[in-house]
Parts: structure tokens; C-alpha cells; sequence
């Protein structure tokens, strides 16, 4: 039985698979696209979306059957951006660089047959009219129609390519390429102003979020650490990543802490942070009225009444709420790590430090137990840091079972010029200059060292590209 229902269409198809399997054999050719089809359905399952068919080396995946969700237009554009750049980094990987895909996506009603095996799930004009929308796409590229535009503008940046004529439509249609994703889902933490575009870090990227799957499907600790000179581009590495777990649809639990560099309680602070930010805890809140919150946090992630009862007052102690609290350092450290075991259990947990260059040996220590302790646990650690951690302590993160270590150069040239280009069209060839010579990553930061921060652009730039 077919009803009509509201969906989001992805096409997407190969460009460049012809000359590259022509110098493979067979074998090599079957490998191949065993992987990009592998490749397919990992990055549509992980938005949430179901992979219809295949035909050839075209992918169609549909968002909105069997199940609906009120972001399934976003969740289609993010997939399909997130599978060109996949698609790409393949070729690269095997040595063809001049494999890659392109996308077309489309919102609408479509006729859906409940019940269906995937396979002819979705049909009607909605179908052809995504597929000839794909074909009109550049390689590396994801092309989307004007209804799609509307429901993810919020979120994804787009540039308007005006009416284009379609085969077998007798009007034409308005399309959209799709350019980047600029804020959590529906447009959360959307900045005011205009965010550069991410250059010369998607090596880093993909290694990041690479090593969150497999901690999440492998059900074990991980530590990354981002490591790199102040304005290399750090903060942005970490928010395009952040974006990224925000938009997929496997549940995830995420937290964020700063490390400060000075200040009465410091050495725990971004721990802290992470404890108040789940239990919605604000900063500066009447004791009271945080206890109560953190015991109903503890409620809802740890069942058993006697572990509540011994983990809460530890974790009271780490928010300042117990003024006479004197607990031993090991019973700490096994209270804290409890409760983010038991979130765990609940999703992976992505732990994210920030300035960990200020972090006090105390916060290391609890860190490397965490990853020893827990180590059968989905927690995903995540430390950014100039290289004075590294300074101070030289074998931080050496030894352990899951370590990846990510050490941020400068940009390149091409890449610094497209994220000026980017920023600022038509910036004066003196200023560009003065940016691109000094041993920095992001403009953001050398706007401000070379007193260009009175321009209009340099105050739209958000605060997550300056470090």
C-alpha cells in the first residue's frame, strides 16, 4: 500500500571511475567499488537515511521512510557533503585522484510503499527530478533544489546557480550548491557573522571522526590529541567536529571543557564544566538549586541507588558544592570515572578539553586513569593544546592502547589563500601579504596582531577560528 509522504531524495554517482578501473584489473575493480559501497551506506546509516538502491555506481538513499524526522532535509545535504569528501579521500587513499562524487538532493512528496523491501520504497516525479539534479552537479560537488534550500538554510551555506533546465522537466528549476555546514542541527550556535570556510584540515577531520566510530562500534577509550601553535586552527578543527557528531543520528553524549590558566580551583575546572553542562548546571548557581540538579542527573544515568549515593558527594566536591568536602584523591578519581561509565553505557561520550596546555598535572592524571580504567568503555577523548603540553610533559599520551596524536602545521599557501578569499573578497594585497608571511594558520588571529581588527569583516569572524 502506497501513501504519499514529505521525503528528502540523494543521488549521488562516481566521476572518474571509468579511466581509473581501466588500469586495474578486475579484482582491483571489484575491491573497489566493494568499498565505496561500503562507503555509501556507512555515511547515509550514520545520517539516519536508508540506502534504496544501486545502480551501477549511483547510489539513491531516501530520508523520511519508513521513518520520518522533522531534520531529514538536513540530514540528507549533510550525508551527501559528507560522502563527497569520503568519496575523495578513497581516491586518494588508493591512489586515484581522480576519483570522486557528486550529489543531487531533493525535498517533496513522493509516493511510499510501507512495507516494501528498500528497493522501490519511494517513487513518482520526486525520484527523477533528484536524479536529473545529480547529473547536473561537478564532480566533488552537491547540488540541492529550491525546497531543500528552505528547510536546511539554517544550517548549510549555499550559492545560488539560478534556473537550470533539466531533461524531461518542461520548466526549468532553481539549484542550489551546497557549500558547508555552518552550525548544529536546525541552525543551533549559528554564528552572527560570517564563518570562515574549513580549509587544509580535512586529513585531521576525517582522522577524528574516524576514530570516534570505532571507539563508539568497538565499545573502548580513545584519546586524540590536537597539538599546534596558538591561531593554527585548533578551536575550528574541534567545532567542525563537534557539527559533525551534533548532525548524525547515532546518540552521542558530549561535553566541553576549558582549562584556565589562572584562578582559585582551577585544576579541575574543565572537568567541572563538563559535569555542570550535563547536568544543565550554570555557572554561578545557588548551591542548592545545582545539588538538585546534579542528584536528578544522577538519577537518569546511574540506576543503582548505592552508587548514587557514594559518587554523588564526589561529584559535589569537583562543583564546589560540599564547603567541607576532603576526599581522598583515588576516591575521586573513581567517582568521576564511574559516572562517565555509566554515560557511556548509555551512548558513547565524547569528552573535549580545551587549552589543555594550562591543564595541571592533577587533570592529566585523572585523564590517563580515565583512558586505563575505562578502557572497555565508548569514551572519546579529545585535548587541543599548544606545544608547551608537550613541553611540560613530554610523554603525555605515550603508551596507551588507544592514542592518536595530531600535530597542526600552517596552512598552505592555496589553503591560506582560499580562507582569505573566503573571509574577505578583495582583501588589499598588502594586507594579504602581511597575513600570509607570518607563521600562523588562521587570519582570524593575525588580523588582530597586524591591526586590521578595525575592518567590519574582522568583527564578523566567530570566536571559533581564532585559535
Amino acid at each position: 500500500m502506497a501513501e504519499r509522504r514529505l521525503v528528502s531524495v540523494l543521488f549521488a554517482d562516481l566521476v572518474g571511475f571509468t579511466p581509473l578501473s581501466e588500469k586495474r584489473d578486475a579484482e582491483e575493480v571489484r575491491e573497489l567499488l566493494t568499498r565505496y559501497f561500503d562507503t555509501c551506506r556507512s555515511v547515509v546509516n550514520r545520517y539516519g537515511g536508508v540506502v534504496e538502491k544501486f545502480i551501477g555506481d549511483a547510489v539513491m538513499a531516501v530520508w523520511g521512510a519508513p521513518v520520518a524526522h522533522e531534520d531529514d532535509s538536513e540530514r540528507a545535504v549533510r550525508a551527501a557533503l559528507d560522502l563527497v569528501d569520503a568519496v575523495e579521500a578513497l581516491g586518494v587513499e588508493i591512489g586515484g585522484s581522480g576519483l570522486q562524487a557528486r550529489a543531487g538532493v531533493l525535498t517533496g512528496d513522493a509516493a511510499v510503499t510501507l512495507g516494501a523491501n528498500v528497493e522501490g520504497m519511494v517513487a513518482g516525479d520526486l525520484v527523477n527530478t533528484a536524479s536529473r539534479i545529480q547529473s547536473e552537479a561537478k564532480p566533488g560537488t552537491v547540488l540541492v533544489g529550491d525546497s531543500t534550500r528552505a528547510a536546511t538554510e539554517a544550517a548549510v551555506i549555499y550559492e545560488d546557480l539560478g534556473e537550470k533546465a533539466l531533461k524531461g522537466k518542461a520548466e526549468p528549476l532553481r539549484l542550489w550548491r551546497a557549500l558547508r555546514v555552518v552550525a548544529m542541527v536546525g541552525g543551533a550556535l549559528k554564528s552572527e557573522g560570517l564563518e570562515a570556510p574549513f580549509v587544509g584540515r580535512d586529513r585531521e577531520l576525517r582522522l577524528i571522526k574516524d576514530q570516534f566510530h570505532a571507539a563508539a562500534e568497538e565499545h573502548r577509550a580513545h584519546l586524540v590529541s590536537v597539538v599546534g601553535i596558538a591561531g593554527i586552527g585548533k578551536s575550528r578543527l574541534s567545532w567542525e567536529f563537534y557539527k559533525y557528531i551534533d548532525g548524525i543520528a547515532e546518540l552521542n553524549l558530549t561535553h566541553r571543557g576549558r582549562c584556565l590558566a589562572y584562578g582559585e580551583g582551577v585544576t579541575y575546572w574543565a572537568l567541572a564544566e563538563m559535569v555542570r553542562m550535563r547536568a544543565r548546571i550554570t555557572e554561578g548557581e545557588h548551591p542548592a538549586s545545582a545539588l538538585a540538579k546534579l542528584q536528578a542527573c544522577l538519577v537518569e544515568y546511574l540506576p543503582d541507588a548505592d552508587e548514587r549515593q557514594w559518587v554523588e558527594p564526589r561529584l559535589a566536591q569537583l562543583l564546589a558544592l560540599e564547603e567541607h568536602a576532603n576526599q581522598e584523591r583515588q576516591d575521586l578519581f573513581s567517582a568521576w570515572r564511574l559516572f562517565f561509565e555509566r554515560l557511556a553505557e548509555r551512548a558513547p561520550t565524547v569528552l573535549l578539553f580545551e587549552d589543555m596546555q594550562w591543564a595541571d598535572t592533577s587533570l592529566l592524571d585523572f585523564i590517563e586513569y580515565l583512558l586505563e580504567w575505562s578502557r572497555n568503555h565508548a569514551i572519546y577523548v579529545v585535548t587541543l593544546a599548544r606545544p608547551e603540553l608537550i613541553d611540560r610533559h613530554p610523554t603525555w599520551g605515550a603508551g596507551k592502547r588507544s592514542f592518536t596524536s595530531i600535530f597542526l602545521e600552517p596552512l598552505a599557501a592555496p589553503d591560506m589563500e582560499q580562507l582569505l578569499d573566503g573571509l574577505v573578497p578583495g582583501l588589499p594585497d598588502g594586507i594579504r601579504e602581511q597575513i600570509r608571511s607570518a607563521p600562523r594558520g588562521c587570519p582570524c588571529t593575525q588580523w588582530k596582531r597586524s591591526g586590521c581588527c578595525s575592518t567590519a569583516a574582522c568583527s564578523n569572524v566567530p570566536a571559533m577560528c581564532t585559535d
